[in-house]
């Protein structure tokens, strides 16, 4: 299992140098097909961008759903003083973007750099920092260009609708634990690709048809709303596991989601991932999500009829600068592999 841990921290290490905000996922799509492919799958890349293929099987099909959009922005404004201000995309927070670096893309294929500020930012000067609350009206980007006013970013090519991404600042610990903005998803899919290298290289015989999706719109929303095969009969979104007050998972195990916001999840689906956990000593925890909507219930807004379930590594500081650790991919990876078996 060790050499396909390491192939799944490489990916997400790669996956996350990629940015792709829901909407601006053509890079990402693209680098899983040709990583698909060098395996020896058949990827097809959906009207909408996403990434399915078959590992093989037959019958009583079962979809591993991911997805690698992430939060980011777009500009909404050009200001009288040169400075951007942005509208999210997905749920960005803008306590959690404030005095992070960005990179801002024109719709030219243009890419300049800058840093999300709070307006006024210097505390020797604005002697109301501390009191300012943050939002999307009070912090903008700062270009990383000499420009003081509306036509000096317009003759840069930067106009509303460009995308701004931000920048990841991933770090893996030597004690393991894995740091990243974007860890929800592109840790689970790379956990994906991970376990679609498994199936391959280790001639898994696979006792019913198993499709791995790759989603594009699951932070606003509509990611696998469409496109699954007809064939399938279980889904299970492999999404990042919820950690914080209340809650029973950590960084370490992986979560098996019971329910979300969005109402319960598949209870027979739920009784059969603890019990493979179970069996095969993986430690787990078995949760309720207060604030959480995933891809596979989009399949179900949009009339699929099948079995539904959840599970991830647990994440910590959703939506922020993210946390995990490398036992909750093992512990993910393990789950999805004796699952499998059933």
């Amino acid at each position: 299992m060790e050499r396909y841990v390491k192939y799944i921290l490489e990916q997400v290490e790669e996956l996350l140098k990629i940015d792709s905000p829901s909407g601006f996922t053509g890079k990402v799509s693209d680098y899983l097909m040709k990583e698909l492919q060098s395996m020896g799958y058949h990827p097809e890349l959906t009207v909408k961008g996403g990434v399915i293929v078959s590992l093989g099987g037959k019958e009583n099909a079962l979809l591993f759903a991911a997805h690698v959009d992430t939060l980011g922005a777009v500009t909404a404004e050009i200001k009288e003083n040169g400075r951007l201000r942005i509208s999210p995309v997905g749920g960005l927070n803008a306590n959690n973007v404030e005095a992070e670096n960005c990179r801002i893309y024109t719709k030219e294929d243009q890419c300049y750099e800058g840093t999300c500020q709070l307006e006024n930012a210097a505390i020797h000067v604005n002697t109301k920092y501390d009191e300012i609350r943050r939002s999307f009206d009070t912090v903008e980007i700062v270009l990383d260009e000499p420009v003081k006013t509306k036509e000096d970013v317009r003759a840069l090519g930067i106009e509303n609708g460009d995308y701004v991404c931000f920048d990841p600042k991933t770090r893996i610990t030597p004690s393991g634990y894995i740091k990243s903005r974007f860890l929800d998803d592109k840790l689970s899919a790379a956990i994906l690709l991970g376990f679609a290298k498994y199936v391959k290289e280790e001639n898994i015989e696979l006792s019913r048809k198993i499709y791995l999706y790759n989603t594009v719109y699951e932070e606003v929303g509509h990611g696998a709303s469409s496109s699954i095969p007809p064939d399938v009969k279980e889904t299970i979104s492999v999404d990042m596991g919820c950690v914080g007050t209340g809650l029973a998972c950590t960084e370490r195990e992986v979560s098996i989601c019971a329910k979300d916001s969005g109402g319960p999840y598949d209870s027979e689906i739920v009784r059969r991932l603890v019990k493979t956990a179970k069996k095969a000593d993986i430690s787990y925890a078995v949760d309720v999500y207060p604030a959480y909507g995933s891809d596979v219930e989009a399949s179900l807004r949009a009339g699929y009829d099948m079995r539904h379930g959840l599970i991830g590594p647990g994440v910590y500081a959703s939506h922020g600068y993210e946390r995990s650790h490398v036992d909750g991919v093992k512990n993910t990876f393990r789950l999805i592999t004796e699952y499998i078996k059933q």
